[in-house]
C-alpha cells in the first residue's frame, strides 16, 4: 500500500472541509482522485474532484455553506450532486444515495438520497472495487470496504456488486475502458456477466453519445488501446460497431497494432489524436461504411470527410518540393504523416522525419502554401473583376506548385505574361 502521507489534495479544499466540519458534515474524497493515487497516476493536473458528504441532506444548507468559496451550481440536484467551482478546480459534492432500476438503458434509474447510509452502503452502488475507495478528510484515513486497494495491487477489475453492475449496460464499456487504460485483468465472474449482457444485445440500449465517450477514453487515454478492442471482441460486443465486427483476423490485428503504435505518439491535440485513431479503425472500410460508422458515433460530416481524405491519399517514401506542395492542397501533411507512420510499420522512422522537416521548411506542414498571386495583384494591373479571376488565380497557384513561381517578382512576371497571352 502507498504511504498515506503521500496523498495530497489542494490546500484550498481543506478550508471547505473545515467549514463543513463545523456543521458536523463529514467529507470523503471518492472516485478517480483516490483511485489514481494508488495507480501512481499524478493528481497534480486534475481539474475535478468528487466529494461525498455524510450528515447532511439539505441542498439549501450546502449551498449556503459553499457560496463563500466560489460559484455553486445545483443543476444536478435530482441526481444528488452539487457543483462548486473553486478557482480552476471543479468539485462535485454528492449525497449518499441508492439507485433503483426502473427502465432500460444507462439512465433508467430512480435515484434516492438517503442521509442514513454509511460509506460502505453508499459505495455498494459503484461499479468497480477500485472506484469504491474513499479518503476521510477528518480522520485522514482511507476507507476501503470492498478491498479495492488490494485489487489495484493485484491488477484486477472486479465488480463491487455483480447484480447491481448488471443493471447498467454502460458499465460494460467502462470495463473495456479501464482494461485498456490500466492493463488490468478482468475478474472471471465479471467477464461472464458482461459476455451475457453482450449476447443479449443489451448494449443496444445505450445512446450513441455515451458509447462514443467511452470509446474516446480507450483511444485517447490508453497506452495500449488494442486491449480494449480485444476485450470488446472477446465479449462479443463489437456487434455494436457492425463495420468493425466484419473485419477478418488479419485486418483486426493490423488495426490493433496500428492504434497501439499511434498511442505512443506524444501529442496534446485531442482533435488530431481522435482523427488519426478513428482513421486507423476505418482503414479497411469503404466510404459508405466509414460514413455509417462515424455518424453512428458522432454526427459529424466534417470528421467523415477528414477521415476519408486521409485514407484515400497514397503514401510515397519520397516527395520532391512540388509534390509536397500539391500534397498539402489535398490533405493536412502533419496528420497524413502521423497516420502513415502508424500504419506503415515497415518504413524507417527517419524517412518520416525527413518529410516532416521538408514540409516545415516549405511552411506547409499543417497548411497549404500561401498563394503568391492574389486577387489584388490582378486588380492592381487594371483588370476589372470578372468570372475569369478564379481561373487566373487557379492557374497561378498551379504554376506556384509546379515551382514555376518561387517569389513575388517571379509571380508578377508570370501574371503579366499570362494576361498578355
Amino acid at each position: 500500500m502507498r504511504n498515506i502521507n503521500l496523498f495530497h489534495y489542494p490546500n484550498k479544499l481543506q478550508l471547505v472541509f473545515d467549514k463543513l466540519n463545523k456543521f458536523n458534515i463529514k467529507s470523503i474524497i471518492v472516485g478517480g482522485y483516490v483511485r489514481d493515487f494508488f495507480l501512481n497516476i499524478s493528481n497534480i493536473h486534475k481539474k475535478d474532484i468528487d466529494i461525498e458528504l455524510y450528515g447532511i441532506s439539505s441542498y439549501d444548507l450546502l449551498k449556503d455553506i459553499l457560496k463563500e468559496f466560489g460559484d455553486v451550481n445545483t443543476v444536478g440536484k435530482s441526481f444528488g450532486v452539487c457543483k462548486l467551482s473553486l478557482e480552476e478546480i471543479e468539485i462535485d459534492f454528492t449525497f449518499p444515495r441508492t439507485d433503483s432500476k426502473i427502465s432500460s438503458g444507462h439512465c433508467g434509474f430512480l435515484i434516492s438520497i438517503n442521509k442514513s447510509l454509511d460509506f460502505k452502503e453508499a459505495s455498494s452502488r459503484r461499479d468497480f472495487t477500485i472506484n469504491s475507495i474513499g479518503f476521510d478528510t477528518t480522520k485522514k484515513i482511507f476507507l476501503d470496504p470492498f478491498k479495492g486497494i488490494q485489487d489495484i495491487e493485484n491488477k484486477i477489475l472486479r465488480a463491487v456488486d455483480i447484480k447491481k453492475f448488471a443493471q447498467d449496460p454502460l458499465r460494460v464499456l467502462r470495463l473495456v475502458s479501464f482494461r485498456s487504460r490500466f492493463d488490468f485483468n478482468v475478474d472471471k465472474k465479471l467477464f461472464i456477466l458482461c459476455q451475457d449482457i453482450c449476447e443479449k444485445n443489451i448494449l443496444s440500449e445505450l445512446a450513441s453519445e455515451r458509447i462514443y465517450i467511452e470509446i474516446k477514453k480507450v483511444l485517447l487515454l490508453s497506452t495500449k488501446p488494442s486491449l480494449g478492442f480485444s476485450l470488446l471482441k472477446d465479449l462479443n460486443a463489437l456487434k455494436i460497431f457492425k463495420e468493425l465486427a466484419i473485419l477478418n483476423e488479419k485486418q483486426f490485428t493490423f488495426i490493433s497494432q496500428s492504434i497501439d503504435r499511434f498511442a505512443k505518439v506524444k501529442t496534446n491535440n485531442r482533435n488530431i489524436k481522435i482523427l488519426i485513431m478513428l482513421s486507423i479503425l476505418c482503414y479497411y472500410l469503404t466510404n459508405k461504411q466509414i460514413e455509417k460508422f462515424i455518424t453512428n458515433l458522432t454526427n459529424s460530416q466534417i470528421l467523415v470527410k477528414k477521415i476519408i481524405t486521409l485514407l484515400r491519399e497514397d503514401f510515397k517514401v519520397d516527395y520532391n518540393d512540388s509534390q509536397l506542395y500539391f500534397l498539402s492542397t489535398r490533405v493536412n501533411i502533419e496528420n497524413f504523416l502521423l497516420f502513415s507512420q502508424a500504419t506503415k510499420a515497415s518504413i524507417k522512422t527517419y524517412l518520416f522525419d525527413n518529410l516532416k522537416a521538408k514540409a516545415i521548411q516549405l511552411n506547409i506542414f499543417n497548411k497549404q502554401a500561401i498563394p503568391l498571386i492574389q486577387g489584388r495583384d490582378i486588380l492592381a494591373l487594371g483588370i476589372t473583376p470578372s468570372i475569369h479571376y478564379k481561373k487566373i488565380l487557379s492557374k497561378a497557384y498551379e504554376a506556384q506548385m509546379n515551382l514555376e513561381i518561387n517569389n513575388q517578382s517571379e509571380a508578377q512576371r508570370w501574371l503579366k505574361n499570362y494576361l498578355i497571352s
